[in-house]
């Protein structure tokens, strides 16, 4: 970890030609100019930094990434980057602030999660933004400042995106703000359905925004029943929700900068990835007016 890297980084203004970065995805067709500011938010609990990625020009309906286990990290600024091309206003936070500055983890390449000693680097960071109230504090906070900027436009609806651990998140995000929350996506997310009073499908009949649930093979193979719960709280709350079993993909599949798999094949899935971004800007697209 370097605690030194937000600070170098600090306040950078970023010209992204789509045709330049198309190896991460971008939209050949956009050609948008992006401003990339590393800035810190006020919370009940103290202050997070993030990252603030928006087109230069204009306002635009904002969204919020919550990332994965490994945090705010380039992988997920890449991300941020991408969607921003798109014409969002996009917000990284870091989710473990109360712990640490990001980046925590400069990539999860090398991370072996066979073992013990690297695994329970985790669960501190986790139970930090895991806490009882502390993801709808932090979601509160965040929509209010979204909405006090000049990259984003107040009169849409605010989407909100999460990966792992950060699926839940998401959930929990549009529970908090439901007036302003317009679309919510779970990619591979963790932890969905529980067997807790406080589970996050729980939180279904709180919910007005249209939900995307993208569920990775082994995680339904561990835990069959979470789909049919998660469809029929939904469904009873009357909330839209897509829930998507991605049968070919690995939980992580969706991040470029995971490891590989212990038969040494890799987690991400570059096909997979990109179905899921697809459904993702349908979502937003329908959703964020």
């Amino acid at each position: 970890m370097n605690d030194n890297d937000m600070t170098r980084r600090d306040f950078v203004t970023m010209t992204l030609v789509a045709g330049l970065t198309a190896a991460a995805g971008t939209n050949a067709d956009a050609q948008q100019k992006l401003t990339e500011t590393d800035v810190t938010i006020k919370t009940e609990d103290g202050t997070c930094d993030a990252a603030f990625i928006h087109p230069t020009n204009g306002a635009h309906a904002a969204v919020i990434i919550w990332p994965d286990a490994f945090g705010l990290r380039p992988a997920m600024r890449e991300m941020a980057r991408r969607l921003a091309s798109d014409g969002y206003s996009v917000l990284v936070p870091n989710p473990f602030y109360r712990i640490a500055k990001a980046p925590v983890f400069e990539s999860a390449a090398n991370f072996n999660f066979s073992d013990p000693a690297q695994r329970s680097k985790l669960a501190p960071l986790m139970g930090s933004i895991g806490a009882p109230g502390a993801a709808e504090k932090d979601a509160t906070a965040f929509v209010a400042w979204l909405d006090m900027q000049n990259a984003v436009d107040r009169t849409k609806k605010i989407g909100t995106q999460g990966y792992c651990m950060g699926g839940a998140l998401v959930i929990r995000t549009s529970a908090a703000v439901p007036n302003r929350i317009g679309a919510g996506a779970s990619f591979h997310g963790g932890g969905l359905v529980t067997a807790n009073p406080n589970s996050p499908h729980l939180l279904a009949p709180k919910i007005k925004a249209r939900m995307y649930i993208a569920v990775a093979a082994n995680d339904d193979a561990q835990q069959p029943e979470a789909k049919t719960k998660l469809k029929e709280a939904f469904d009873a709350a009357k909330v839209p929700c897509e829930v998507e079993v991605y049968s070919q993909a690995q939980h992580g599949w969706c991040v470029s900068d995971m490891p590989m798999q212990g038969n040494g094949q890799p987690i991400y899935s570059r096909p997979d990835a990109e179905r899921a971004w697809g459904k993702l800007l349908a979502l937003y697209k329908s959703a964020l007016s």
